[in-house]
């Protein structure tokens, strides 16, 4: 059974999420609360957060989420789809983004996912990751060199593919695609998946930072 704690400012939301999820016998909210101190209010048992990233509020929950990211798995369900809000919730440590306007069936894969401690991005959200991935960029301290194919294996994996789909895409042998990553976390110095994706967020930042 995995265990679900939502938090969002609206209580339709809120009440909308408890009953798609609880549709599933393996899925059940154990919380939902409006703001976060609930949350903390709470003793914190449950496997993955569902949170809004806009909580009563004009300011995303950045620095709240890196604090949450350190102690549960965090899944981001919000309306907004704005890349500055999908990278900084990610960089932030974020293991997964999922905006409300989705098909339902995204957000309990994406909850599935994030509680196996896997990474998840809903289609729409990781074209938007591709396309700060290849945008041309500035002048920023080098970054630590990788190959073409190293490069981009780790977009693909920063859009939530899997070694296998990453070899279809890139017609090579999955093996061939699990030394890749293995160079590249050689490379960068990270280990699993989310930091692997971090990783790749920080380089667009490097490389975009005037």
């Amino acid at each position: 059974m995995i265990r679900i704690a939502v938090i969002d400012d609206h209580e339709l939301i809120r009440h909308g999420l408890e009953y798609l999820l609880h549709r599933s016998d393996d899925l059940k909210v154990v919380l939902q609360g409006a703001d976060l101190g609930d949350l903390r209010g709470s003793d914190l048992d449950h496997d993955v957060l569902v949170l809004d990233l806009y909580l009563a509020t004009d300011r995303p929950c950045v620095a709240e989420i890196r604090e949450l990211s350190a102690v549960t798995r965090v899944l981001i369900v919000s309306a907004s789809g704005r890349p500055a809000d999908v990278l900084a919730a990610i960089r932030a440590g974020a293991n997964g983004y999922v905006t409300k306007d989705a098909p339902a069936e995204f957000v309990v894969d994406a909850v599935r996912t994030v509680a196996a401690g896997g990474f998840y991005l809903s289609a729409g959200l990781a074209d938007i990751l591709q396309n700060e991935l290849e945008a041309p960029g500035g002048a920023g301290p080098a970054p630590p060199r990788l190959s073409e194919r190293e490069e981009q294996t780790l977009s693909y994996i920063a859009q939530g593919f899997t070694h296998a789909q990453i070899a279809r895409r890139l017609q090579i042998s999955k093996a061939t695609v699990d030394t890749y990553v293995e160079r590249i976390r050689s490379k960068l110095q990270v280990g699993n998946k989310a930091q692997l994706t971090r990783a790749a967020l920080d380089r667009i930042e490097r490389r975009d930072r005037p």
